[in-house]
């Protein structure tokens, strides 16, 4: 729900801070007080269209000020669409605070900018996530009801579909995957036909060559070793010979040995780990000394195996070099190529098979989104019906509500079934039906707008709904009926509506009063919030005019004690 709105410098407002209650809120003044600027000051923060004028003069008439800014907040559901929205954008919303603020700047440039609880969006994040969170019904409405691509989820909200909507979305997205994979797996066989000759020719080669994972470092390193085998064995003949001459480095280790053992029992065991010690260590003298045999033997100048060895790996590396790929991917892409002519070879199976997926999700799409069509019907008729019952006491006997259901051709088929669905009004006799936007009246519209929401009030997914003037060319009896359908709709969602009748206005759970008032030649707008007191006063004066008698004021009472009873 909309829970705080900040505006500054905005038109005729210099400063107003407004807290909203939930249930429905009434927003009344005399005609030029501001009440159309208040609406203004709320849609730049979701993100409308704004240009300079909607920037305060400066008070010396000097020209205007040189920037204003609007902050609505919002109280929102964990689960509630938007922070998908945001997440979608990159933005961060394990961080973002209740409430969800949006916040509008906007400078005598007519150059804005646009924050989500302090982070910088654009505008258009801005009106998108402004659209999921406040509706404006009337006759400048441009999205919820007034788009005609709303009414089928409307629809599926009224009568409960929305679980089977998800299936066929489900079924529908499985079908296309499926023909995807088959149209992909067609193409990729055509593609292997055309290089059959040459997969079989390369996969010959690689099979011949038959390289082997890490077949490439154990060559070169022993191609090094090879190359420098005469000056290596030089070294390691000079190393083996400081470990062996005269005595040897393990004779003396021995001879150590010897001489300790004598006195071990004497020394009550603290020569026990020098004996360990020099143990390991002859040990290791030994173990290196047949390392190193090992190693001269394998340098060993060899020319045929230093031949051999160079021709294996040249072969290997000029064979990756063919393929344009590093060798040690060699061994994948013989696989690959195996994989590619297994799929030539039994291409006729396996497309046979995918036609067959594709054919079951197809035949399972088409019987779960006809069975969503029929269900859509059924809602049809009472959805018209329920309207229809609405529509009397609003003062729209004569006017019919339609719900259109046209099916789709099947290259239009998508998540949501085979359905066109779009709401058609006619308000005369005898006129054709037509889209809600063509209602010439936009007290009709409004009032058209308040029924249809109503009956659908299971399928709000707004949080809050603004409706502007919907009492508009009313009065008595149906002004009366208004308010009583704007209050049972605040039950299910926040409601706020501008008004200039007393029958709508004593509805309210909250009472917004908006004045003007002048300052050394300047005109301000302010919003107050009125007490029980000040709004049978205003009530009164709504039903009076400028001239407030104690019977308006009788009559307010009355009206209000009515709506409490």
């Amino acid at each position: 729900m909309l829970a705080s709105l900040t505006i500054r410098d905005i038109v005729l407002i210099d400063k107003v801070d407004i807290l909203f209650e939930n249930g429905l809120t009434a927003l009344t003044g005399e005609t030029g007080a501001g009440k159309s600027i208040l609406l203004d000051s709320l849609g730049l923060a979701l993100g409308m269209r704004a240009n300079s004028s909607l920037v305060r003069m400066n008070g010396s008439g000097e020209g205007q000020l040189s920037r204003s800014s609007v902050s609505a907040s919002f109280d929102v559901a964990e689960d509630h669409e938007v922070y998908r929205i945001l997440r979608d954008h990159d933005i961060d919303v394990s961080e973002i605070p209740e409430p969800l603020i949006l916040r509008r700047t906007l400078d005598s440039e007519g150059r804005g900018r646009a924050f989500i609880n302090d982070q910088p969006v654009s505008v258009s994040l801005l009106r998108q996530v402004g659209e999921k969170l406040v509706e404006i019904e009337g006759q400048f409405a441009s999205h919820g009801l007034m788009d005609q691509s709303t009414h089928r989820d409307s629809l599926d909200g009224f009568a409960g579909l929305k679980p089977l909507n998800a299936e066929v979305s489900d079924l529908f997205h499985n079908w296309r995957e499926a023909e995807s994979a088959l149209a992909d797996a067609i193409a990729a066989i055509e593609k292997n036909r055309t290089d059959e000759e040459y997969l079989r020719h390369a996969l010959s080669e690689l099979m011949e060559l038959n390289p082997q994972p890490g077949e490439e470092t154990e060559l070169a390193e022993a191609r090094a070793l090879l190359m420098n085998g005469e000056r290596l064995v030089a070294a390691m003949a000079a190393a083996e010979k400081s470990l062996t001459n005269g005595d040897g480095v393990e004779d003396r280790l021995a001879a150590a040995q010897r001489v300790l053992a004598h006195e071990v029992e004497a020394a009550a065991g603290r020569l026990d780990t020098v004996m360990d010690a020099i143990s390991t260590a002859s040990d290791a003298v030994a173990d290196a000394e047949a390392l190193l045999r090992r190693v001269m033997v394998d340098a060993e100048p060899d020319p045929a195996r230093l031949e051999a060895c160079e021709e294996r790996l040249f072969a290997i590396r000029a064979m990756a070099r063919k393929h344009n790929i590093p060798v040690e991917q060699l061994p994948e892409l013989r696989m690959t190529f195996e994989e590619k002519l297994e799929q030539i070879d039994d291409a006729d199976e396996f497309v046979q098979k995918l036609q067959a997926q594709r054919d079951a999700a197809f035949n399972a799409y088409c019987e779960k989104a006809r069975k969503l069509s029929e269900e859509r019907r059924k809602a049809a008729t009472a959805l018209d019906e329920a309207v229809a019952a609405e529509l009397p006491p609003l003062k729209l006997e004569k006017a019919t509500f339609t719900t259109q259901i046209a099916a789709l051709d099947e290259k239009d088929w998508n998540q949501s079934g085979m359905d066109r669905i779009h709401f058609e009004v006619s308000t005369n006799p005898g006129s054709p039906s037509g889209p809600l936007a063509r209602i010439a009246s936009g007290g009709e519209l409004a009032r058209f707008l308040l029924a249809l929401k109503v009956v659908l009030y299971q399928a709000n997914a707004t949080p809050t709904l603004i409706f502007d003037e919907v009492d508009s060319g009313i009065g008595g009896a149906v002004a009366a009926a208004v308010g009583e359908r704007l209050a049972r709709l605040s039950e299910t969602v926040q409601v706020l509506t501008i008004t200039h009748s007393p029958q709508v206005a004593s509805c309210a759970m909250q009472h917004l009063q908006i004045t003007k008032s002048e300052d050394s030649g300047l005109a301000t707008t302010n919003v107050a919030a009125l007490s029980d007191t000040d709004r049978q006063e205003e009530i009164a004066r709504m039903l009076a005019g400028a001239q407030i008698t104690d019977e308006a004021r009788a009559a307010a009472a009355s009206l209000m004690q009515r709506e409490t009873a």
